[in-house]
């Protein structure tokens, strides 16, 4: 049983390892090729957790295998753009100047009910309004609007907005994080300064942020 248990352990890790070699876009939308190998590394590390009587080596050669598989096709993707549409596809055109590109969905097998809906994700009513419509290689549907249709920004309404900085998070969860506190060129004085014009303690605290700007945003542990 005990060792049951450490072969799960084992593959369990060995499968996060292997998620992170394959890149981040692992755990977002994948490419048809990603999603494949994802669902073969998992079928393939059940079979060992699952069956003690399989050596773990054997069990891991598999793994490996498709591993490097994806490594190496990622690679080769890169260099080769027949390569990378071979395996990935390609985006297509489903609106175009307010039309409805009919046999693009039809190709892509997407359903007028689908589109609609994809669209009103994107809060678009009217398919009219809509310039382009594309459907990416990962699934997602990207929308441009008739610039006429889409919302003014500042710069078209002539208002200097205010900058914009990224949030650092100093304290998370009462714990300060020293190498983000360097980053934020902030010391724990200034974390101290800080708690104590809010009258609270590094223990309570849950969130404590801090931009270029000098903007803080503070959140207390909730009480259980």
């Amino acid at each position: 049983m005990i060792l049951s248990y450490l072969r799960t352990i084992f593959l369990y890790l060995v499968l996060i390892l292997a998620v992170r070699l394959m890149g981040k876009r692992q755990i977002g939308q994948m490419e048809p090729a990603e999603f494949v190998v994802t669902m073969l590394v998992a079928n393939l590390a059940a079979i060992p957790m699952q069956d003690g009587g399989i050596p773990m080596l054997s069990g891991l050669l598999p793994i490996l295998t498709v591993l490097g598989m994806e490594l190496i096709l990622s690679v080769a993707a890169l260099r080769s753009i027949r390569l990378r549409q071979a395996l990935c596809g390609k985006p297509v055109i489903l609106i175009e100047n307010g039309n409805i590109l009919q046999e693009n969905l039809r190709r892509t097998r997407i359903t007028l009910d689908e589109l609609t809906g994809h669209l009103r994700e994107k809060d678009v009513l009217d398919p009219r309004t809509v310039q382009y419509a594309i459907l990416e290689t990962n699934g997602n549907l990207s929308v441009f609007p008739y610039p006429k249709e889409k919302p003014a920004s500042a710069k078209d309404a002539g208002i200097q907005a205010a900058p914009q900085y990224l949030p650092v998070t100093i304290v998370s969860d009462g714990k300060i994080l020293y190498e983000n506190l360097e980053k934020a060129g902030k010391d724990p004085a200034w974390i101290q300064r800080t708690l104590s014009g809010r009258n609270a303690q590094l223990e309570n605290t849950w969130l404590l942020t801090v931009d270029a700007g000098d903007n803080i945003i503070y959140y207390p542990k909730e009480v259980v």
